[in-house]
């Protein structure tokens, strides 16, 4: 941890005199993995921070995504060479406990930041906690799949409202029936996802999954019970569609993005984080349709979308010192409260006083879709779960081969199970 508090700076300034720029009492040092239009706020949110506050400055360093960084992560703070603050998934939460990389966040940690656990949505406080309450993180968004569509394409449908929003999609047979009538009408790939593996299938097959009020793990235990049914109708759902030509042939992330940009799809599932990409299109007269985006239909038994969320985390570092600390946790309570700029990229801020904003209701199509945060499923709180774990192997493995008829929906839910039962044990 580098901590930068000058003696020289501060003789030099009073040599200079008032009229020089104040000097960085304290240097915060940041890591995060965003890239892109996230990476592009976020930058601008350093910016913003740095401007209105002399007595401290942001150093930012972003690197990769996913496992490098989390690697990185490790590494680090066990030689004492972490970050003072740094973004982190929730979904990483049960492995970070094991590898004791996160400091607490305690009660008067939260006084100090001006912040409490209930301004922030009950499930991203859960995903950010230990099973014993223990606050670990404090979240920053919610980000889930949704469901972007061609309201163009739908106008005059029965699948589409009086205010231009998704309707009668209340079951897996009136989405077929949904789709069908759209590959009927032109569009080769009705719903576009990255079904080539990876982040886009696991989230649809958590969603189906969660639909059910289906589970991972329960005691400790993968796909116990009815949960390995509930597996089974998940995947054999997206492989009857594949079968049916109604989702595309392993597309990749981009070309999932395409199919849908490109017309080809009238309904692409995919994260909030794409809400920049067509708004930008839209803005371009590049896109070609009326585009907008709604929470995930239910499908089947209960509301539910697979979600997770950027929090900060402040590394287990001994040598912090206070007033270190104190920096950190001003960084973290006034991005909370600057947090609308942060849903520009598409994400729901976890920070409910900002969502309940007039500003916040103005903002489209974020406003519509914010009530999934109520109904968000965040990955299994496992050490085999989360960005860039195991359960990604499966996923890749034998979930998106199981989709595109290389094996059976029951053969592929029975080796994952052993598969991931194995890795606990």
């Amino acid at each position: 941890m580098k901590r930068v508090i000058s003696k020289l700076a501060a003789t030099t300034a009073l040599v200079v005199g008032l009229s020089s720029p104040a000097w960085a009492q304290v240097e915060v040092e940041w890591w995060d993995f965003l890239a892109g239009g996230d990476g592009v706020r976020m930058k601008a949110l350093i910016d913003e921070f740095n401007a209105e506050h002399p007595d401290i400055e942001i150093s930012g360093t972003t690197l990769e995504w996913g496992l490098p960084f989390y690697t990185k992560v490790r590494t680090a703070v066990a030689v004492g060479q972490g970050p003072d603050i740094m973004t982190y998934h929730l979904s990483r939460l049960p492995l970070a406990l094991e590898e004791d990389v996160l400091s607490p966040i305690s009660a008067e940690d939260l006084e100090t930041a001006g912040i409490s656990t209930s301004d922030f949505f009950e499930a991203s406080i859960t995903a950010a906690s230990t099973n014993d309450g223990q606050l670990m993180a404090i979240p920053f968004d919610i980000h889930s799949i949704v469901a972007h569509y061609n309201r163009t394409a739908l106008e005059g449908t029965e699948w589409l409202d009086e205010d231009g929003n998704l309707t009668n999609l209340n079951s897996i047979e009136a989405m077929t029936e949904m789709l069908i009538w759209a590959k009927e009408n032109g569009f080769s790939d009705p719903l576009s996802y990255q079904t080539s593996g990876g982040g886009g299938t696991w989230r649809m097959f958590y969603t189906l999954l969660s639909q059910q009020g289906g589970e991972i793990l329960t005691d400790g235990e993968v796909l116990a019970g009815d949960n390995f049914d509930k597996a089974v109708t998940a995947i054999q759902t997206l492989a009857d569609w594949r079968s049916e030509g109604l989702i595309p042939e392993q597309a990749s992330y981009e070309a999932g993005v395409a199919l849908f940009s490109g017309n080809k799809a009238v309904l692409h599932i995919n994260g909030v984080w794409e809400v920049p990409t067509f708004k930008d299109q839209t803005e371009a007269g590049t896109l070609g349709f009326e585009w907008f985006a709604n929470e995930v239909p239910q499908m089947m038994d209960q509301p539910a979308t697979w979600a997770d969320s950027h929090a900060f985390a402040i590394p287990n570092d001994p040598e912090m010192t206070d007033e270190m600390r104190n920096a950190v946790l001003t960084v973290i309570g006034w991005m909370q409260e600057h947090s609308l700029a942060w849903a520009g990229a598409g994400h729901i801020p976890a920070y409910k006083p900002t969502v309940e904003s007039a500003e916040y209701a103005a903002l489209e199509p974020n406003a519509t879709y914010a009530s999934l945060a109520d109904n968000a499923a965040f990955d299994p709180r496992s050490k085999i779960a989360g960005v860039a774990s195991p359960i990604y192997d499966a996923v890749d493995n034998l979930i998106a081969p199981a989709v595109h008829g290389f094996l059976s929906a029951e053969d592929a839910t029975a080796q994952m199970k052993d598969q991931l039962q194995g890795l606990l044990n």
